[in-house]
Order: C-alpha cells, then structure tokens, then sequence
C-alpha cells in the first residue's frame, strides 16, 4: 500500500500553501490537488513537478502524447506509485489509499478473467471495491440491461467482442458508484459509435455530481468534453485550467468582406491584415470587434460580411505546448476517429 505523503511544514497533515496556488477560483471544493509532482524511474525523469487542480463535479481531462507522462501522472494522483517529490490530496484526503473504495478507475491496460461471466465480472471489480459481491452482481446485471448488453449478461468475458468486453470493464469501474472516476485513454480501441457512447456516459456522470478525470492524446474529446485540461508534454504542464483559458491564448481570427478596397476606414485593421480581393483576414484587435465596426461603419468600408472565429484546441495544443508535441499527437491518433 502506498504510503501518505505529509506535505513539507505541515506537520497537522494540511495541504501546502504552495498547492494553494495551482487552485483555481471555482468556489467548487476541490476533488484532487497536486502540487509539484515529481517522479524518476531508474534515474529518468518521467514527471517534472506537475500542478494541478480539478473541482467536484467537473470532466477535466489530462491532454498529450503517448510518452508524456499522463500514465504516471495518474498513477501518482491515486496512490497506486508515490511521487519522489511533491503534494498530493484526493477527494480530501493527503492519502489517496484511504479513499480509495471512492474512486473507480479504468486503466489503459483493460483485463478481466477470461472464464468469468459478464455480470460476475461487474460484481468482482466492485467487490474490490469494497462493494458486497452480492449487490455487485445484482447491479453488473441491471448495468449491462440498461447499456444495451442484456444479452450477454451470462456470457463468459472470453465470448465477448473487444467492445462488449470493454463495455464490461467500464461497468465494473462504476459499479460501486464512486464519486471520482478515473480513465486512463478510454476512448483508445473503441469506434466511433461506442465512443459517442462513452462520451454520453461521461457527461452524464458529471451531471450527477461525479468527478471525472480522463487522459487522451485525442484533442476532439477533451475539447467536446471538458470544462478544464491539464496539457502535459515532456513530463511537464505549461498549461493546467479552463477550455476556454486555452483557447483564448490565441487570438480569435476576423474574416471581413468589404464592398469597398479603398478609403480611410483601412486605418482600423491591423497592420498584419491580409487582403484576399474583397477579404481581409486578421487577429481581432484587442479592443474588441465594436470599435472596429464604428470604424469600418463610419469610414463607408461597405461590410458586406464579417465573422469572428475562436481558436479550437488543437491550435491552442500547438501554441502552448509546441509543434512536435502536436505531431506526435496527431501520430498517436492515427487510426482512431474521434
């Protein structure tokens, strides 16, 4: 069993100040706190002082390549390995083992006993759990009716199909009823409808009160699903907070369409604007897309359109966390549609 990490100076057990400051403003408790989170393997550093803070009820997702070091980042935040440096707390607790029957989590490395009927199987992951086998059972059953796999209920894991066998696992990581969730890559392996699914069964989670963390290296479900993201590349996190936090590092792009080329409204757009016949392509101006339109009304520019469009979160990826740790990104997901 993991040991509990008391953080430096604080010999009452309460988190540091240092952690303190990764919190974001929600007025939300928070479900996990990290600070600093440091871990080696065989003198290799795998995670370089990882921050990072997700509230009750939120789907936060852990976004970057294969190799990042999101494994060992989760690994770290629920007491299966213990960091060499660093803070943690987890659903209140300075020691993740200690609540442990309140998390469900999914690894990236699905395995079940192959002999086992399905529903069996569902019993005996929330048995470990610290759920009654019993009621384990009872529930496996009422899970796999209402997720479409009723028929499979006495199936032994080995006549499953890969989905339905991962349906199962995912099952089994909720049987309890946690109150944080925890999935590493889920979406990996599964198509494109079962992945709707799955998307569908996170929010709905969220809309119950659980907490859900996830990494992926596929940008389209953190952006579809998220309201916060840790970006890890390198083993580090230059960016940890909101969607929209990321996505605002870039500016939104203008497209206008005037009916005039010349005249004294020109002066408004940017230097930089790039002009395509009767289109011009530009950052908004900081001061906001109303003094642009008073200058382009008053200067006769004849609009004949104008849209404003924000980044997305791959081009946010791409500035924050550079161009190679986006290629490796976009190699990780080939063959996977989001």
């Amino acid at each position: 069993m993991a040991t509990s990490l008391t953080p430096p100076n604080s010999a009452s057990g309460e988190f540091s100040a240092a952690a303190a400051s990764a919190h974001t403003t929600d007025e939300r408790k928070p479900a996990i706190e990290a600070c600093g989170l440091v871990k080696r393997f065989d003198g290799t550093l795998a995670v370089d002082g990882v921050d990072i803070a997700v509230p009750e009820g939120a789907i936060y997702g852990i976004l970057g390549p294969n190799g990042a070091g999101k494994t060992t980042t989760l690994r770290m935040l629920l007491g299966i390995i213990d960091p060499d440096e660093g803070t943690r707390r987890v659903l209140g607790s300075n020691d993740p083992q200690d609540v442990a029957r309140r998390i469900g989590y999914l690894p990236e490395e699905r395995g079940l006993y192959p002999s086992m009927k399905a529903y069996d199987a569902i019993g005996f992951m929330g048995a470990l759990r610290g759920l009654p086998l019993d009621i384990g059972r009872v529930r496996g059953k009422e899970l796999m009716e209402a997720h479409g796999l009723g028929h499979a209920i006495d199936r032994q894991i080995r006549q499953l199909s890969k989905g339905m066998a991962q349906t199962v696992q995912l099952l089994g990581t909720l049987v309890h009823e946690p109150k944080l969730v925890v999935f590493d890559e889920p979406f990996s392996g599964l198509d494109a409808i079962n992945q709707g699914k799955l998307e569908g069964l996170i929010r709905s989670l969220a809309d119950k009160g659980t907490t859900v963390i996830f990494s992926t290296h596929v940008i389209a479900h953190a952006e579809r699903l998220c309201e916060g993201i840790a970006i890890i590349a390198g083993g580090k996190v230059p960016f940890a907070g909101k969607v929209d936090e990321a996505r605002d590092r870039i500016p939104a792009q203008v497209r206008l369409e005037t009916r005039n080329i010349e005249g004294a409204w020109r002066a408004a757009l940017p230097p930089d604007a790039r002009r395509n016949g009767y289109f011009w392509d530009f950052a908004l101006p900081e001061s906001g897309v109303e003094p642009l339109l008073k200058a382009l009304i008053e200067g006769e520019a004849g609009i004949q359109s104008l849209s404003i469009e924000r980044a997305g979160l791959h081009d946010a990826f791409v500035a924050i966390a550079g161009e190679a740790a986006a290629r490796d990104m976009v190699t990780n997901s080939e063959g996977e549609r989001p």
